[in-house]
């Protein structure tokens, strides 16, 4: 035979035969025998004497470890990367986290299965399968089982391997051959290829987009405009109290946002201005002292600002030796609090933005009252 053997063949009439015959012939062909049928049976794994596939195992290690990402990864962004209290729920709520540990475990399982089984087990894609080529192939996809020898080491004699399967039962016996070699693709069929897929993902992106503009009201582009939700604030018939959203405990601060803590100047008196006396901070202290405090106090501090006398305050003159006693921490506390008929500016100013103002200003008192060491 010039071609090099694949396998002997031979067909049954019933999944009983199938069976029978491979429990025969498993021990006088160890390692070689498999079934071809058009639905799966019962039994036929123990029959041929095949090992358990670890499919299964594959997928169960792939599921856990998908619900493990999924829960480290929302883990670490709600509570260590970016952690947000939301409802006065803690960081780490692993009730939360059950969608989409749910999602991702089903989606490393699956891909686990298909791949597992393509790939791995079924050493697919497999264009050109020697079966594909039997003269059997037509009947066993509809009504027919078959059982195989394969060559293997080509150390199988075909005319002994089809005495075999007779004496077990079978209907008909047939030699498959390894079919010849695939040619590779050419060059002008890879671009064709390719070239078809281009235009079929434009084809259809166009076609998307101009179905959504033409039939906006289509579902389900509809309904994802019009979702039900539960707004902040609002009654919910989902939990037994009606509350759609949970207390915030007592004590809660928001993040980046500690309530000022003192009551009067000297209290804040202990206070150090963080920022140093750079350019930059001196420009910046200007610019938020011309913005917010020129208007009363005057561009030079002095109290006369550009209010007319219908204002009816007078302004403090902040040169004067009393205002340039004052601590720093006094100052910031007065921008802070207010003071007669000054607002408090604490949701105007930053913090940074209101130690700045205060290097400004003790710019200013130092220029009204400059000695001659302070010349150049």
């Amino acid at each position: 035979m010039s071609e090099r053997l694949f396998a002997v063949l031979g067909e049954f009439e019933n999944p009983k035969a199938l069976l029978d015959a491979a429990v025969k012939l498993r021990t006088r062909y160890p390692g070689r025998l498999d079934a071809y049928t058009p639905y799966p049976i019962h039994g036929l794994d123990e029959a041929l004497g095949l090992r358990r596939s670890p499919l299964a195992g594959m997928v169960l290690v792939m599921g856990i470890l998908g619900t493990a990402t999924a829960f480290l990864f929302q883990w670490w962004m709600n509570a260590y990367d970016y952690p947000i209290v939301v409802g006065g729920k803690p960081l780490v709520s692993w009730q939360a986290f059950v969608p989409i540990m749910f999602e991702v475990t089903v989606l490393f399982s699956a891909f686990t299965a298909w791949l597992g089984a393509v790939l791995l087990l079924c050493r697919l894609p497999g264009l050109w399968h020697p079966m594909l080529s039997s003269r059997s192939m037509a009947m066993l996809t509809r009504d027919r089982f078959a059982l195989s020898i394969e060559a293997q080491d080509q150390d199988l004699d075909p005319s002994s391997a089809q005495k075999a399967l007779k004496e077990t039962g079978a209907l008909e016996t047939e030699v498959v051959a390894f079919p010849p070699a695939p040619k590779p693709a050419s060059l002008t069929l890879i671009l064709v290829l390719a070239g078809a897929g281009a235009l079929a993902c434009v084809f259809a992106g166009l076609a998307a987009y101009w179905t959504i503009k033409v039939f906006p009201k289509l579902p389900p582009m509809s309904r994802m405009l019009r979702q039900p939700r539960l707004d902040a604030q609002r009654s919910s018939a989902l939990f037994a109290d009606s509350a759609g959203f949970a207390p915030v405990p007592q004590g809660t601060v928001a993040r980046g946002n500690l309530p000022y803590p003192f009551k009067t100047p000297e209290e804040a008196a202990g206070l150090a201005n963080p920022l140093p006396r750079t350019k930059a901070v001196f420009a910046q202290g200007r610019s938020k002292f011309d913005t917010v405090c020129r208007v009363c106090h005057g561009p030079l501090a002095d109290g006369k600002g550009t209010l007319t006398k219908a204002y009816g305050a007078s302004p403090a003159d902040l040169r004067t030796k009393r205002y340039q006693a004052f601590p720093d921490g006094s100052i910031y506390h007065t921008i802070m609090a207010g003071k007669n008929t000054m607002p408090s500016f604490a949701k105007t100013l930053t913090e940074d933005e209101r130690w700045a103002v205060i290097h400004y200003l003790r710019g200013l008192q130092r220029a009204g009252d400059a000695k001659d060491s302070d010349l150049p």
